[in-house]
């Protein structure tokens, strides 16, 4: 989704955005991937009572998630160990 609005958030925050062509699924499935495994390894294993525990838990899972899983796409580093690291993830030799 294009936007200038967002695009001026995203410069403040220094983060570049990725947009894919129209038609193109690439971008689309980094997210739906991170939907999967916030969905079974949070979502579908609690109960949320109130609004708030539900933004506790998320954050509790987030700090988890960022600290202390592995990932096998990182090399078996916690995505902030990669990231103290110095190291990046190769583009996607892919063309969109």
């Amino acid at each position: 989704f294009d936007n200038a609005k967002i695009d001026e958030m995203l410069d403040v925050f220094g983060i570049e955005r990725s947009l894919s062509r129209k038609g193109c699924p690439y971008d689309n499935a980094v997210d739906e991937s991170t939907n999967k495994i916030l969905k079974a390894e949070l979502v579908y294993r609690e109960m949320f009572g109130t609004t708030r525990e539900l933004q506790v838990k998320l954050a509790d899972y987030v700090h988890w998630y960022n600290n202390f899983r592995m990932h096998s796409t990182l090399g078996y580093m916690t995505p902030i160990e990669f990231r103290k690291a110095g190291l990046v993830l190769p583009k996607s030799s892919k063309k969109m």
